[in-house]
């Protein structure tokens, strides 16, 4: 009962879209508008507005990682702190307070990275930059994290119901970003900080 009050919960809070929210305190254009028309930090960060970008990227990450630490903190057991996870990574992707037009759940899922245990997604993170400075994709750095975060969760904690819960969250990571994984094939995804180009309608 506990994990399906939790992940609820969880889930409200996901639910803030805080790409939206940011750009509108801002008085930016709503970033599923221009770019790639997703809500997330490296969208809102081709407007220019690099404030708008952080903010964006420390709530998204916030929402994600403050259910899992007062889960944590609670003393619930791992299916449930796995579970508030889940939901509120589950409410970035399908926030009930946008229509269901969520991000991708990059940051979010850091966030609760953070939250299952700090090594975890430190070490995921450091995948993800590695990756970013590298070859300058946001989505190629979040490609590459999502694959390893199931198996750096099994290698450094063994297997339990968070290995299942951070492989979930990994194979939808992927899954949303089928049309990044068309454009990098076709040498058209954009670079960190490129600037907006119009809608595509992807």
């Amino acid at each position: 009962m506990l994990a399906v009050i939790g992940a609820a919960v969880a889930y409200l809070i996901g639910s803030l879209s805080f790409a939206v929210i940011v750009s509108r305190v801002f008085g930016l254009a709503d970033p599923r508008s221009y770019g790639s028309g997703n809500p997330g930090a490296t969208n809102v960060l081709r407007s220019g507005n690099k404030a708008a970008a952080i903010l964006t990227l420390l709530f998204d990450a916030l929402k994600g990682y403050i259910p899992v630490a007062m889960a944590q903190h609670l003393g619930l057991d791992t299916v449930a702190v796995t579970a508030v996870g889940l939901g509120a990574f589950l409410g970035h992707l399908w926030p009930v307070f946008f229509k269901f037009e969520g991000g991708k759940g990059v940051a979010t899922a850091a966030g609760v990275l953070l939250g299952f245990a700090p090594a975890l997604g430190g070490l995921v993170l450091l995948v993800w930059l590695a990756m970013a400075v590298v070859f300058r994709y946001s989505s190629l750095a979040a490609l590459t994290a999502s694959i390893a975060a199931p198996l750096i969760q099994f290698q450094g904690w063994g297997f339990s119901a968070m290995t299942i819960g951070v492989a979930v969250m990994s194979a939808l990571l992927i899954w949303r970003h089928e049309a990044n994984i068309r454009k990098l094939l076709a040498g058209q995804e954009s670079k960190l900080g490129q600037k907006a180009a119009p809608p595509t309608g992807q």
